[in-house]
């Protein structure tokens, strides 16, 4: 009878002792073989006997149409909608997004993810789901650019409503790399006197680094590298009066070292 029963177990639905791993198994049978899709990348978190999850990303070949990326999207959203404990998610030019089963939200990270290709400034990005305690709808962004100026400018326009991005709704956490590091703030929110700080140096010395990071004390915290030869002390005072309620969590210091 013990025998019997543990032959029978496989044949349950949803029962598979390894659940991560057997959600990650449907998922690539599920895909394999999609036109266009290059490879097929899962992950598979076991947790308990008969329970786990499992994340798998469909990594698109190279020149994938925009039209063929939204077909694949739609039939992402319904599979994720029948399988609650898989996480779907898309890579194509560069830019990896997850899909949810809700149709409006999908529609506003399909719609990122176009502007994001489109935008000459962006070399890569990640945008994923990111519940978070009552926060249930919320997104963590990544996104990697060219360089300081074309950081700064991406992390402004996915904030702005309306210009080059329009920004998810929902909480977002978004991070920009390329030659500086730019994060929302401790409360997820646009690091208004962080980016002051930096900006009010800028204007006046060259910056060869910069760091506007969230803070849980403060805030938000801003390290600023000016180049050899700039007046540190100078530079700290001006970031510091444009960033009046930061304080000392804005600090700026020399390339040279000291």
């Amino acid at each position: 009878m013990i025998l019997a029963f543990m032959l029978g177990l496989p044949a349950l639905t949803g029962c598979a002792i390894d659940k991560g791993t057997a959600l990650a198994g449907e998922f690539e049978e599920s895909w394999a073989g999609t036109p266009d899709v290059a490879k097929i990348h899962t992950t598979k978190n076991n947790t308990l006997p008969f329970k786990g999850t499992s994340t798998g990303t469909l990594i698109l070949e190279d020149g994938t149409s925009a039209d063929r990326v939204t077909g694949l999207v739609g039939e992402m959203r319904k599979y994720v909608a029948r399988h609650d404990k898989t996480t779907g998610r898309i890579e194509a030019d560069g830019i990896t997004f997850t899909v949810v089963a809700d149709e409006r939200r999908t529609g506003e990270v399909l719609a990122l993810w176009r502007s994001l290709t489109a935008d000459d400034r962006v070399t890569k990005a990640d945008i994923d789901d990111q519940p978070w305690k009552e926060a249930t709808d919320r997104w963590r962004i990544e996104v990697t650019a060219v360089d300081a100026t074309g950081a700064l400018a991406v992390f402004k326009d996915i904030y702005a409503e309306g210009d080059r991005h329009r920004p998810l709704s929902g909480v977002m956490v978004l991070r920009v790399r390329g030659g500086l590091f730019v994060e929302s703030d401790f409360n997820d929110r646009f690091p208004a006197e962080a980016i002051a700080a930096y900006e009010a140096v800028l204007a006046r010395y060259p910056v060869v680094g910069a760091t506007l990071r969230r803070d849980a004390v403060s805030g938000s915290a801003v390290s600023i590298v000016v180049a050899e030869g700039a007046d540190r002390d100078r530079a700290r005072e001006l970031a510091r009066r444009a960033a009046p309620n930061l304080g000392t969590a804005v600090e700026v210091t020399s390339d040279s070292g000291d």
